[in-house]
């Protein structure tokens, strides 16, 4: 399903634009009449019959983009295997063959398919499960087929297609238009235009202009502002313009603060292996003179602290989120954006649909001083009947009411001037039975008022001078101030003026003739979901184009603040820097235009805000693409679902809240992951530096850090199944790399301080000290080894139960099963390996009775003072 262009992406285009060429037949049908474009498409007015199109789909493939495609095993395959650690991996690997030591190159052999083949499975189940969620987000195209128009599938249009386009549709292929009605499209994803473009059924350009400005043709990816058109599809999927960007199109937008800092932690890891495997290496070399085993050893090292398992971790976190969300009536479109909506502290929405239920109903329809009026509502239904562009709810709202007793046959229209938010009023002109023609516009009382002269009242018409405007003002701002969404009707009566069009420059010298005035009710769980997200630290800003007077209201009714209302107006008289500093305090943003929801965005952003923002209309693209989680619902124009991260199938506050939890839930499991590696690590730097100084053989044999590395490994894959603390999961939950380094330094040398209580015990109580005889130092060796390796494991295994929690492990918090059952199982092995014949060819040996309760001692003190010193970070909130 071709999809608009995802957020940050247009860069990318403009980046690679020398690269791509238009369609030769796109350039060519913009130099043919309306005529010989269907001649040459082989198609009519008509559209395409079923078997035509169904020949053609054959022909021409899809209308897929290669990023819409579900992934392949093999190009799965290829993003888990390019990971810097897997790299990493790899290298050593291969270098252990080649010198010879075959069971450590199997050993991470071992480790690579693990955590690679994990990372494929469940990126396979995830990818197909993302297919059939994503099929559930329907984006369509009207088309002709056989004279009758169809909502179709955008991946079943072909070349020659006869489409119909309205504003807030999406241009389903690269389309030569054929007939237009103020058509503006907004082509800023493809070119970097803030401003919509006007297109015409003819080409007005010059033959030497650029394709992206040719003026008959509309592109994939693009969509309507407004007004309306038909257009023949002349390229689709991979032909057209957007399809040749298939190589660097990819869902992989700007990186998240998450993403970065999964990065910088990965680099951090690097950085230490770089630093520790050369030290390790020559401090072995020159206090035992047996370099080649001091460079296995070192191989090992650097095997031991490669977080390899992390890109399975994360991959797997984040499709089971993505999985979980899904039950929630949630559909994720990019899988990154789950954290994101953990870590979001401030939501902008709109107030229709989401505070309000949506439903709306047309209460009054009225004359200038309120008085209920049906000829009112006879010059409304007139207007949304014959209007051909989107007919939003209100328009609904109205045509719902058959009392109206309009004889349209009576009527027939000459022409129409499409809404348009800049202007927010929308004309129809229908010839009168009398023969006149007779303008009917409908729109933002503001914005009708100065394009009237006149006022009717009863059957009388009056100047518009200052006296009346204030009072009748007030007749309509007290209609908004009841709760009433208001729209003003007004008219004028002109000669018939042939083929010549109408155009906005006739929307003036009007008479204003009356409101209709509609009703949304709060929903009842609108109060209830705001409570919760604001119980979850996520504040709701209300960012609306509707008057302050009906968003006050709401606001009001569904318990949110409104001591401070910014206006459209003073947003846009304001600088960058004031903006910022009003939008933290700011409540409700009312009559805004969606260039300034997107300031109010990045204003926001630039505070350190992570904004979510919930919308559906047209003019809430350039807000979706810009906020750091852009949520949707299934019943959203089509550019808006499209310019989304994240898709509801209920418009509701409270299911996205419950989005907002697992979103968490994620970003927890995975940060148990990451803290648990790079402490361990951290500790394990002291551990083996020291041991390499002061014990008289290698601390551990090269496969035995491999093999505790591989069952490590191995326990920690059930850490995404982990259950998480309600406390974790109250507040947002951003990256913060400084509370992580923290968590680092003060924690990993708490394992380091017990590997060294082994290191004493194995030396001094079991005498592993004595080198003194071949025999003996092989005993030691084997002896100190083994007791290392099995205190190791445990620790590291067992902590994961302290550092997954805030509260006390075991008896205020309890793991999942999984892990609980996978700690057990890894635990067990560790114990029980010396005494197999698989811990004779690892090089281990049956340890002492006494070395048991020893080390039963050992993991109750390590796990009291990992315990001692969380709380103490936690109460200093370092952590």
């Amino acid at each position: 399903m071709p999809a608009g262009l995802p957020k940050h992406l247009f860069a990318a285009i403009r980046r690679e634009k020398p690269q791509i060429k238009v369609s030769q037949a796109v350039i060519e049908s913009a130099a043919l009449n309306v005529a010989a474009v269907y001649e040459r498409l082989g198609t009519r007015a008509e559209g395409l019959t079923a078997e035509e199109a169904a020949a053609r789909l054959i022909q021409y493939g899809p209308n897929v983009l290669a990023k819409d495609q579900q992934a392949g095993w093999g190009k799965l395959l290829w993003h888990a295997v390019i990971n810097p650690l897997v790299i990493l991996l790899g290298v050593l690997s291969t270098i252990s063959f080649v010198t010879g030591d075959a069971r450590a190159g199997i050993m991470m052999l071992l480790m690579i398919i693990l955590g690679v083949g994990l990372k494929l499975i469940q990126e396979a189940r995830a990818d197909s499960a993302a297919a059939k969620l994503k099929a559930m987000i329907s984006v369509t195209a009207t088309v002709m087929r056989e004279g009758v128009a169809q909502e179709i599938a955008l991946s079943q249009l072909v070349p020659g297609d006869v489409v119909k386009l309205a504003a807030g549709d999406m241009i389903p292929g690269d389309v030569r238009i054929v007939a237009a009605k103020d058509l503006f499209i907004a082509q800023g994803p493809l070119t970097g235009e803030s401003l919509p473009v006007e297109k015409y059924d003819v080409e007005k350009s010059p033959a030497t202009v650029a394709p992206l400005e040719l003026t008959s043709i509309a592109y994939l990816g693009t969509s309507v502002e407004s007004g309306a058109a038909t257009a023949v599809v002349v390229a689709t999927g991979p032909q057209s313009y957007l399809g040749g960007m298939a190589e660097i199109l990819t869902e992989d937008s700007t990186p998240s603060a998450f993403d970065q800092g999964i990065t910088r932690f990965t680099w951090l890891m690097l950085r230490f292996i770089l630093v520790m495997v050369p030290l390790v290496f020559l401090i072995n070399g020159l206090t035992k003179g047996q370099w080649t085993q001091a460079f296995f050893f070192a191989v090992a090292v650097a095997v031991g602290l490669t977080p390899e398992m992390l890109p399975m971790i994360v991959s797997v976190c984040l499709s089971k989120g993505a999985l979980e969300i899904s039950r929630k009536k949630v559909i994720v479109k990019r899988l990154n954006a789950i954290q994101n909506l953990g870590a979001m502290d401030v939501l902008c929405t709109d107030k229709t649909g989401t505070l309000t239920m949506d439903q709306v109903i047309l209460e009054k329809h009225c004359d200038v001083v309120l008085q209920e009026s049906d000829a009112i509502l006879s010059l409304a239904y007139l207007n949304s009947y014959f209007q051909t562009g989107l007919k939003n709810i209100l328009d609904r709202a109205i045509l719902l009411h058959s009392e109206a007793h309009v004889d349209i046959p009576r009527y027939a229209k000459v022409d129409e001037i499409p809404f348009d938010f800049q202007r927010r009023i929308m004309s129809v002109i229908v010839r009168t039975p009398e023969g006149q023609d007779r303008m009917i516009t409908k729109g933002a009382p503001e914005e009708i008022f100065p394009r009237c002269q006149q006022f009717e009242l009863d059957g009388d018409v009056f100047p518009m001078e200052h006296l009346y405007i204030d009072e009748l003002k007030e007749e309509y701002q007290q209609l908004s101030a009841d709760g009433f969404r208001v729209l003003a009707i007004a008219t004028k009566t002109v000669a018939p003026r042939g083929s010549s069009p109408y155009s906005r420059a006739d929307e003036c010298d009007l008479i204003l003739n009356g409101y209709v005035a509609f009703l949304d009710p709060p929903k009842d769980t609108a109060k209830a979901a705001i409570r919760a997200l604001e119980g979850h630290g996520v504040q709701v800003k209300v960012v609306t184009g509707d008057n302050d007077l009906v968003a006050r209201k709401i606001c009001k009714e569904v318990g949110l603040a409104t001591e401070f209302v910014l206006l459209g107006p003073d947003v846009e008289k304001m600088t960058d820097a004031q903006l910022a500093e009003s939008a933290v305090k700011t409540t409700l943003f009312a009559r805004v235009s969606p260039a300034h929801k997107q300031r109010i965005i990045k204003a926001l952003q630039s505070r350190q805000h992570i904004v979510g923002f919930m919308g559906d209309g047209i003019n809430d693209a350039p807000a979706l693409r810009t906020a750091d989680v852009g949520i949707s619902v299934d019943t959203a124009v089509d550019i808006a679902k499209e310019s989304a991260d994240m898709i509801l199938l209920e418009k509701s506050l409270m299911v996205l809240e419950q989005g907002v939890v697992e979103g968490r839930k994620v970003f927890v499991n995975i940060l148990k992951y990451v803290r648990m590696g790079a402490s361990s690590n951290f500790g394990n730097m002291f551990s083996v530096l020291g041991a390499s100084v002061f014990v008289p053989f290698l601390p551990m044999a090269p496969i035995q850090i491999l093999a505790n590395n591989l069952l490590y490994d191995i326990s920690q894959t059930a850490i995404p199944t982990d259950a998480v603390d309600l406390e974790q999961i109250e507040k947002p939950r951003p990256w913060d790399i400084s509370r992580l380094t923290r968590f680092i330094v003060f924690i990993g040398p708490c394992s380091s301080l017990f590997d060294y209580t082994t290191f004493f015990i194995m030396l001094w109580v079991f005498g592993c000290w004595d080198v003194s005889t071949p025999a003996a130092a092989a005993h030691s060796q084997s002896l100190f080894q083994t007791g290392w390796f099995v205190e190791s494991l445990l620790t590291q295994t067992l902590i994961i139960h302290v550092i997954r929690t805030n509260k006390i492990p075991f008896l205020q918090s309890m793991a999942s099963w999984p892990l609980m059952v996978m700690s057990a199982v890894i635990m067990c092995v560790g114990l029980t390996i010396p005494l197999t014949p698989l811990g004779t060819y690892l090089g281990f040996t049956q340890l002492p009775l006494l070395y048991y309760p020893l080390l039963a001692i050992t993991l109750l003190c390590y796990v009291v003072l990992t315990q001692l010193v969380k709380t103490w970070l936690l109460r200093r909130m370092w952590i």
